[in-house]
């Protein structure tokens, strides 16, 4: 497995690391123990030893499971990575105790990542007035976590503030080639780099969905010199960009797991000739012309009066449009918007459709995303 350093220690990480929320599930929608586990272990196996796993995946059932994948000597073998769920801590003392949960839940004594799940700028600063900076810098100090980091779903303005507000080891943004404008985006990746932080991306595959691509995308790849699936194509673009330190996968069966190993065999920063950066540019355009609503998440609109997320409610309808998988675009909603900023918080004032640049129909679109996903 090819491997980049932790800027910060110049410790050694896989280029591809395994995503546990989305572990294989019975009929029933649990976690199947027996396929996850053997599903993690084949992973650190095969070289992919960065786990990442977190206290609210699979309805809390992920962290205990990938702790029992880590029995028999897996956990010597694994860079393991968790998270504060910043939506549960009200005091300092929350953050020891939230910590203290997940460590026996993962059956070790310290964690080599934690992360702050899901920061944005209104969270960052709750947690910041609990003193958050002092639980990290005491949770590396007594071993209890190895490095500190956060995961990012806010502006690019928000993450560059948080990057500089704290000695960061690492950071966790969405990226893929459809997202390179998308919160952290291109621009935050490499701020993030430049500051000297080691960068995990998530959603390379924007959950799966850029590996089966709709049957425009799928001819253009086909058609391409270098054979490779459309999920290798979504990985190599990735892991091309010198910056991104690990690359995490939500893999649930095996065949997914080959595929990207050997995908992350290749995975050499600059290695994507001109020619292949022009296919993965002719899909992009593809995947751009079936966008529904043309949002170019400049965030005019916002703050909006009523509390609305305008920006991500729109983007949910995107998805929608471009992948045709309502659960999955109603899962995101739920994901990035957590217990505020739904559509259904729209007051109709009107004041987003009279700056809007792109003079999008907001109020329509809002009330089409409330009735799409419930709220």
């Amino acid at each position: 497995m090819l491997s980049r350093k932790i800027p910060s220690s110049g410790e050694s990480l896989p280029v591809l690391g395994m995503g546990c929320m989305r572990l294989p599930q019975t009929l029933a929608g649990r976690i199947d123990d027996e396929a996850a586990i053997a599903l993690i272990r084949a992973a650190i196996d095969g070289g992919a030893s960065y786990i990442d796993t977190a206290v609210p995946y699979h309805e809390g059932e992920s962290e205990p499971v990938v702790g029992r994948a880590l029995t028999d000597g897996y956990r010597e073998r694994a860079f393991l990575a968790t998270k504060l769920p910043a939506k549960r801590v009200e005091s300092r003392e929350d953050m020891d105790r939230l910590l203290d949960e997940s460590l026996r839940r993962l059956g070790t004594d310290h964690l080599d990542a934690y992360l702050i799940h899901a920061l944005t700028k209104s969270r960052w600063n709750r947690l910041w007035d609990l003193e958050v900076d002092l639980f990290l810098d005491e949770a590396k100090a007594d071993g209890r976590i190895r490095y500190a980091g956060f995961s990012f779903h806010d502006t690019a303005d928000a993450f560059r503030e948080i990057v500089d507000a704290y000695a960061w080891d690492l950071c966790q943004i969405q990226y893929n080639y459809l997202d390179t404008g998308y919160q952290a985006g291109t621009a935050g990746l490499r701020y993030a780099a430049e500051k000297g932080l080691a960068v995990v991306v998530m959603e390379p595959l924007r959950g799966g969905m850029l590996a089966a691509p709709p049957d425009e995308v799928r001819v253009i790849f086909d058609a391409a010199p270098v054979h490779r699936s459309p999920a290798a194509w979504g990985l190599r673009w990735v892991l091309d960009h010198p910056e991104v330190t690990t690359v995490l996968s939500g893999m649930n069966v095996a065949v997914q797991l080959a595929e990207n190993l050997a995908a992350a065999e290749e995975g050499l920063p600059g290695s994507l000739s001109p020619g292949e950066h022009a296919t993965v540019k002719r899909a992009r355009d593809v995947f751009r012309e079936k966008t529904r609503v043309p949002c170019t998440a400049c965030r005019y609109c916002m703050p909006c009066p009523g509390g609305v997320n305008i920006p991500e409610c729109l983007a949910r309808l995107n998805d929608l449009a471009l992948f045709g998988d309502r659960e999955h675009a109603a899962f995101f909603y739920r994901h990035v918007l957590g217990d505020t900023g739904y559509a259904s918080l729209c007051a109709e004032c009107g004041a987003c459709e009279q700056i809007c640049p792109q003079g999008i129909r907001v109020i329509d679109c809002l009330h089409e995303v409330a009735d799409l996903f419930g709220r």
